[in-house]
This record gives structure tokens, sequence and C-alpha cells, in this order.
């Protein structure tokens, strides 16, 4: 058996971007094809020390700290006579995965923890279960400002330029910058950075992450938070928070409801258990850490840092924990400090207390009420529902709603996985719903809200006062978490116990895939993968105004307008004095900024379709 490479650390973004600073402008020109050849040599370790040899005169030393992770220059040393301001020492630190803030504080805090990766934090002056936490300030500070200022120049220009010109050198601009809005407090704006140069590498790399739907979405938030602290928005929720500042919570009591595996891009793993109170709050349990799928999948059944540590995951998800002197964070996350204590409970099946509840009332209205809230609030309730499983629809499923107030021929609910990685459970159990149409199951998820009447179960269980529905085993407690245990033969009723499905013939059409808006999606994205000259190749072939009347004939009259001005700005040049032509990139703030009022407008009109799909 080959062994293992061992993986590179994270490094924290402010030693990157200097090492990429101190590089002179020819070694900058072979940064890029460094990092490409680098990236595949082998990797020594020994006693935590990792070595690469990148060449006969050069061997990179690196010497994480206590987190694990690159906090300082003098970690990271290369013996070539450059050296420290090489090429190799900059390449194979451009390489590591970019750290977390936290990672520089090597501190070990219970109750005020750092987010998991991916997860922006929250913003001060929110609210704990309805309790306001903090006053928020009148609005960012100068230095906020001119941080906020220096962020979105450097963002506005990895626009410009696009996914094939967006190298280490725009990366580690935008890492500096990063590094300096976090100097000035502004968390959810560093955050959001370093989520965009997460997904460039992965764009360039053609890794598996995000995707460039979610690098667009990255960008946009960049641009539209960096915009805002700029003009001085007092918006309190602009600037965030560094870490999720805990508070106390008294005494609660919360019953489980499900489980789901958490796996990051960046190579996090973990589980988060959801739980609600008897008055319906929800709250959740987490254990996410590095290590990816393989911690994804042991931490399920991991103990709970919670009390006194003897339930684990498993049985709190289908348990109850009676909690006092609970820590809480703004968006219902359980801490747990050496003051919180915990005593077991029998836990409550989904028809009884505060669980029946959640499938109380047709899923449309939980849906509106869901997205009636901003996307950067706080919480994360889920949404129940019982449904009837129509048949497979690609990678998911189909289903109708069954509820005594929704017709029988409501609208369609669109099934996905909650996480598509096939070594987690949920492909292999939305294969087995999918070979028995017109099996009933009681459904608690996700609401997507970029995609019409989707939700992505967490946890499935039998629909009462039928046969036509799951069996599960009484240890289960009637749900199975859809990410950890496998449904098989045994769970399902015999072949004539379910009624035949009636009214379905082939998938049904996409009300948001089939109106003119994808081609506004598509200029979009074709300004973030292939940049300020990939936008402005319409105008200069004749056909600048193709998409524009195709949206103003489908009634999307402003969106017409945004199209146009993004092309024309695209390809406008300015002349200095003696008639020469800027640079294009120049003046990369003015185009973002109307690329940003095009992907503001089109995610605005994309959530107002997916609201009407409901």
């Amino acid at each position: 058996m080959i062994p293992m490479k061992p993986p590179l650390p994270p490094a924290v973004p402010e030693v990157v971007a200097a090492a990429v600073e101190s590089l002179t402008s020819r070694l900058r020109r072979k940064l890029d094809a460094a990092i490409e050849s680098y990236a595949a040599l082998p990797v020594a370790e020994l006693d935590g020390i990792l070595r690469i040899r990148c060449g006969e005169d050069a061997e990179v030393t690196l010497t994480p700290g206590p987190s694990g992770a690159l906090t300082g220059p003098e970690q990271a040393v290369c013996d070539c006579l450059l050296a420290p301001r090489c090429v190799h020492r900059a390449a194979i630190l451009s390489a590591c995965p970019v750290a977390e803030p936290q990672a520089a504080d090597d501190t070990g805090c219970t109750e005020e923890e750092p987010p998991p990766a991916d997860e922006p934090a929250a913003a001060e002056g929110s609210f704990v279960q309805g309790a306001p936490v903090t006053e928020a300030p009148a609005g960012p500070t100068r230095a906020q400002v001119t941080a906020a200022t220096g962020l979105r120049a450097a963002a506005s220009a990895v626009l410009a330029a696009g996914v094939p010109a967006a190298g280490a050198v725009p990366q580690a601009e935008l890492l500096r910058a990063a590094h300096t809005a976090r100097l000035a407090g502004l968390h959810r704006a560093e955050a959001a950075a370093l989520r965009v140069v997460r997904g460039l590498r992965a764009a360039r790399a053609r890794k598996d992450g995000p995707g460039l739907a979610g690098l667009v979405a990255d960008l946009r938030e960049l641009l539209l938070t960096t915009h805002r602290l700029a003009s001085a928005d007092p918006d309190p929720a602009l600037v965030g928070t560094a870490r999720r500042a805990y508070r106390a919570g008294g005494a609660l009591k919360v019953f489980g409801v499900c489980r789901e595996p958490v796996l990051s891009a960046t190579g996090y793993g973990g589980v988060v258990t959801h739980l609600v109170t008897e008055d319906g709050r929800w709250f959740s349990v987490a254990d996410v850490k590095p290590g990816g799928l393989a911690r994804a999948r042991a931490a399920g059944t991991a103990p709970v840092a919670l009390g006194s540590g003897a339930l684990d995951h498993a049985g709190l998800a289908r348990g109850g924990l009676l909690i006092s002197g609970a820590t809480v964070s703004p968006e219902g996350r359980l801490g747990s400090g050496k003051g919180v204590k915990g005593t077991s409970l029998d836990g409550l099946p989904w028809t009884s207390g505060p669980l029946a509840g959640l499938f109380g009332r047709p899923v449309r209205e939980a849906v509106a009420d869901r997205l009636a809230v901003p996307p950067e609030a706080p919480g994360d309730a889920l949404i129940g529902c019982d449904l009837v499983v129509l048949g497979a629809a690609g990678q998911g499923l189909l289903a109708r709603e069954l509820h005594p107030d929704v017709p029988q021929d409501g609208p369609l609910v669109r099934l996905l996985p909650a996480h598509p990685h096939p070594d987690l459970a949920h492909a292999a159990n939305f294969a087995q719903l999918a070979a028995r149409p017109g099996i009933r199951v009681r459904v608690i998820g996700r609401l997507d809200p970029d995609r019409a009447a989707t939700l992505r179960p967490l946890a499935v269980g039998p629909v009462p006062d039928t046969e036509a529905t799951l069996r599960l085993p009484a240890d289960w407690l009637d749900r199975a978490d859809l990410g950890y245990d496998r449904l098989g033969g045994t769970h399902f009723p015999p072949p004539d116990a379910l009624p035949p499905v009636e009214g379905l013939i082939g998938a049904p059409a996409d009300p948001l895939a089939d109106s003119p808006l994808w081609r506004m999606r598509r200029l979009v994205e074709l300004a973030v993968a292939g940049g300020r000259r990939a936008v402005a190749e319409p105008a200069r072939d004749g056909d600048r105004r193709g998409s524009s009347l195709a949206l103003r004939r489908g009634g999307f009259a402003t969106m017409a307008d945004l199209a146009t001005a993004l092309t024309a700005e695209a390809d406008r040049r300015t002349r200095d004095v003696f008639g020469r032509l800027h640079d294009a990139d120049a003046d990369s703030d003015r185009y973002a900024l109307v690329w940003l009022s095009a992907a503001v407008h089109l995610t605005g009109a994309e959530r107002a379709l997916v609201r009407a799909t409901w």
C-alpha cells in the first residue's frame, strides 16, 4: 500500500501575503507555475515538522504551532540562498490551505468558540431566542471604513481578472486586505474574503468545492458588505463577530430532533444535533473539527461535550437533556463551559409534545416564515412536513404534501440530499425511497432558498395512521437520520401496501430554470469565471442587446437594463489627456459596482420566484 501524503498545514492569511509580497516582480510571474509544481511534491513528516524538497538546493521546512496552523513567518523556512524572499517558500505557503482567523490565537476557549469552516459569524446586536444581546454601535469607525475600502478594491481586482487570472498574487492582495479588515474588527468581511480565496483556489485547481455558483455568492457577499461599510452604513450586522459570543441561557429542557453530518470543503468534519424546547425554540450541539469524512462519520456516535459526557450524539438525537447553567450563542448553539451541567432525559417521538407541533401546519406557511428572515440572520430552524414520494428526479425525489388543508394536487416538493458525498448515507437512503413510489414519510429538513420548492431532508419517520409508511425499530424512536442511519428492506412496507401514484408524467417544469433569468445568471457567472474581458466580448461582437432583449420580452425590464449596463461597462475604456487607453482593470471599482447591482438584483428575483413555487 502506498503511504498517504501528509497534508500541508493551514497558513494564516498574513503569513501567506507577506511571503508573496516579498518576491521580486520576476519571481511573482513564476509563482503560479511553482505552486502547481510544488503541490505535487512528496512531503516528509517527523515529529510534526514537515519538509518539502523543492530542488537540489532548496528544502522548505514547516513547523506548525499548537493550533496546527502556520501562524508566524518563522514557522516556514527555506534553506536556499534567496530565502526568505524566495519562490520556494512563497509557493509552498500559497499551496497551504487558508487557516481560520482564530488559528492565530492558539487558544482553547470553550465559551467563545470559532465558527465551523465556511460558516459566517453571527452579527453583533442580534438576538438570542428573542432577547437582545448587545447594543449596536452607531456605525463603522474611520479605520473600519478605510479597511473596507481596501478590501473592496482587492475584491474588485479579483472580479475584473476572473478565475484564470486571479492567481497567487491577486489572492495574496486579497488575503492582506482581509487581515487588515480583521485588525479593524470587520469579521464578516474577512470571513467572506477567505471564502473567496478558497473558492478561487478550488476553481483554478478544478477541485471539489462550492463550485462557480458558490464563488459567485461569496464574491457578491464580499463586495456588498465592503461597499456598504465603505459607505459608512451603520447596520451592525455588517461588522460581524470573531467568535460566537456565548452568553448565559439559564436552565433549559431540550429534546433531540435529529443529527446531521458536517463535511466542509476545507477539511472540517463532525456532527450537529438539532434540539427543540417545550415551547418550540431551536438549539443545537455541534462537534466540528479538522478531520474530513472520517471524522464526520465517527462524530455521529461521539460523546456530547455537554454536562457529564455520558450521552453521545446518536442518543441525544433521540433523547432529551435537562441543562443547568446553559450558555448559548446568538444562533442557538449550546456551549460546553465548565459551569454547564446536563442530565439525560427520555426522548419524545415526533408525534408528541413540541415535536408534534412541527407538523401541525402546511409547509407553505413554514417556508414563508423562513423566507421572510434575512439570509444573514442567525438561527437555523428546520421544517417538518408529511409527504408522499412520487418518484426519482435526478439525484433527488419528487413528492407531494399530505395535509388536511392542502389539496391532493398541491405543488410538488423536490427533495435533495443534504450532502452529496457518496460515502455518507444520504444517497443510499434516497435510492431506497425512490424505489418505492407511493410511500408516505414524515420529513424534517432544511429549506433550500435557491431552488424551486426544494427541501433537504435530514431525517425521516413514519406518517401516523397509515400502512404505506416506514416501519422503523423501536430503539430508533420513529425516525432515521438520513446522514447516518441506513434504511433497508425491513424498514419498508410490502409492495402491495403502497397505493399507486397518479398524476405525474416525467419531471415537472422548474419555473426558476425555465425563466429568462438564466441569461442573467450566465452573464453574472461569466464575469467571475472569465473576467471583465469575457463579459465585454458580446459587446464587441455586436450582441450587446441579445440577452437584454430576451429578458425584456420575459418581463424583466430592470434586469435587461442591468445586463446592458454590465456589458457596456465591461467594454468601456477611458483615455488619458494624450488619448492613450487606460488599462481596463484600472477602473475595476466602477465595473465591480455594476456587476454587484446585477448580482444582487438577480438574487432577489430568483428568491421571489422560489417563494412563488411554494
